[in-house]
């Protein structure tokens, strides 16, 4: 039985470590948008490179995150969080030293393999190590610790920006990962998930995140005109099938087929493509369009966007108990309806535009938004299976959504009219922005017709999130499977 109890010298160090490795990843998710602007002008380079900068660690990660939390259950949890955190870090080291855009898309791409061993790691120590009686204060407090960090993010990032450079975004993990890996290896305790039992799907991870990167590809490249933007689509597709194809085949996929026969967890997943893509989206475009258009500097936009994590930060939890009471298909209707609302104020952000009568407003509604639907939404993931398949069905659901925000940085340049220079003309910019805006909302209403007509509410005994606060605007917060004890 696990035995670490959170008063503990070892409880206390176990704590910090967990939350000082995931950090980085959700850290590195919310500040490179707000780098981006500079990160173009200083390598010279269009907005497709920029959108790649974004998604070359999203394809790695989305398609690699499953496996990774496979790999501390076969190996030791601590030894692949250990693993992550080292590699996430040499891969930063690469970032901040890139001297062309392909160096630093190859290694976000790298980072992303790195967040995708350690970010299931942190918390699945946490659930192996600490007492029962402890572990839900000890996932409380970590999770709350994570959202105190994706809060100060895009804060961090624009200070960074704006004083020691755009590379300090990434060179920043190297002194963190050296903090992390001698505690981590001290006072965490190394567990696993028992005998190994089957193989590892590889083959079905690897065409998951050659499906995404193809596709990928093919969205991003499209405006340029290249001829290799309709074979990449369509090998991009035909991997696709391949793997849903290798899934159901291999007696012990990455992503069992059947999870999906749960009406109630498939209808979830439809929401989260939904709200995820257009928050993918919006944080993507908003960075851009507070710095080209508004004409803030990078530390400026960074602090706009804090009251969005704010609120989440500090109403999610008390969203999950009103959850508890009225069911989820009430939040999940209305909270994209919400973001929605926002969405559509969005355009009032222009060219002179007033932070507290035009950013704001939009800002705080948005906010609200993602009060309303995200602890619902995990608590709804978690209630569709059963308890047992609790941390593959949050793995899947917060793929999922790292999988939606990444098609949508790809597609929606693409379907707003953005060209390849478009982010260094404001008024281009500005139109385009307007246009994106709408299309993120119109997603958003598609989410909440999908929860009003698809979710219902779920068993009385149903498993609810420990994750309670949370503060992440690039995913729903990651469960691991709870263990009895």
């Amino acid at each position: 039985m696990p035995d670490v109890r959170l008063a503990s010298p070892r409880g206390r160090w176990l704590l910090f470590t967990t939350v000082l490795g995931s950090a980085m990843a959700m850290l590195d998710s919310t500040v490179v948008n707000v780098a981006l602007p500079r990160i173009g002008r200083d390598l010279d380079t269009g907005l497709a490179a920029l959108q790649w900068t974004v998604n070359a660690y999203l394809v790695t990660l989305a398609g690699l995150i499953l496996l990774g939390g496979s790999l501390g259950d076969r190996y030791g949890r601590r030894r692949v969080f250990v693993l992550g955190v080292v590699w996430f870090a040499l891969a930063s080291l690469l970032c901040g030293l890139a001297p062309t855009p392909g160096v630093l898309i190859a290694a976000r791409a790298l980072q992303g393999v790195g967040g995708a061993l350690l970010t299931p790691g942190s918390l699945a120590l946490i659930q192996a190590s600490f007492h029962p009686d402890d572990r839900g204060r000890a996932v409380g407090l970590w999770s709350g610790f994570g959202g105190i960090g994706a809060a100060v993010g895009p804060f961090l990032g624009g200070w960074l920006v704006a004083g020691p450079g755009w590379r300090w975004v990434f060179l920043l993990n190297v002194p963190l990962a050296a903090l992390c890996v001698p505690v981590a290896l001290r006072h965490v305790p190394e567990s696993s998930g028992g005998p190994a039992r089957g193989r590892f799907d590889v083959l079905g991870a690897t065409l998951g995140a050659l499906a995404l990167a193809l596709l990928t590809y093919a969205l991003i490249e499209a405006p340029s005109g290249s001829p290799a933007v309709l074979p990449a689509a369509a090998a991009g597709l035909a991997v696709a099938v391949a793997f849903g194809y290798v899934e159901r085949r291999r007696p012990d996929p990455m992503l069992p087929p059947d999870i999906f026969a749960s009406r109630q967890f498939t209808a979830v997943n439809l929401v989260t493509l939904c709200v995820y893509a257009a928050f993918g989206g919006f944080f993507f475009l908003v960075a851009l369009q507070l710095q080209v258009v508004v004409g803030y500097s990078p530390l400026a936009a960074g602090t706009a966007l804090l009251p969005t994590t704010a609120l989440m930060l500090l109403f999610s939890s008390r969203s999950g108990a009103l959850a508890d009471r009225t069911g989820p298909r009430l939040p999940l209707t209305v909270g994209p309806l919400l973001c929605a609302a926002a969405l559509l104020l969005m355009p009032r952000v222009g060219e002179g535009a007033d932070y507290a009568t035009d950013v704001l407003p939009p800002l705080l509604v948005l906010g609200a938004g993602m009060v309303t639907l995200v602890a619902p939404l995990t608590a709804t993931v978690l209630a569709s299976v059963d308890t047992a398949r609790a941390g593959l069905a949050s793995g899947v659901n917060n793929a999922a959504a790292r999988a939606a925000g990444l098609v949508a940085v790809a597609a929606l340049p693409l379907v707003a009219g953005m060209g390849p220079e478009t982010y260094r003309v404001p008024a281009a910019f500005d139109a385009a922005f307007d246009r994106a805006m709408l299309l993120c909302a119109g997603t958003l209403v598609l989410g909440a017709v999908l929860a009003f007509t698809l979710v219902r509410r779920p068993v009385p005994d149903c498993p609810h999130p420990e994750c309670r606060t949370h503060g992440n605007v690039t995913a729903p917060p990651l469960e691991g499977g709870r263990r009895e004890g």
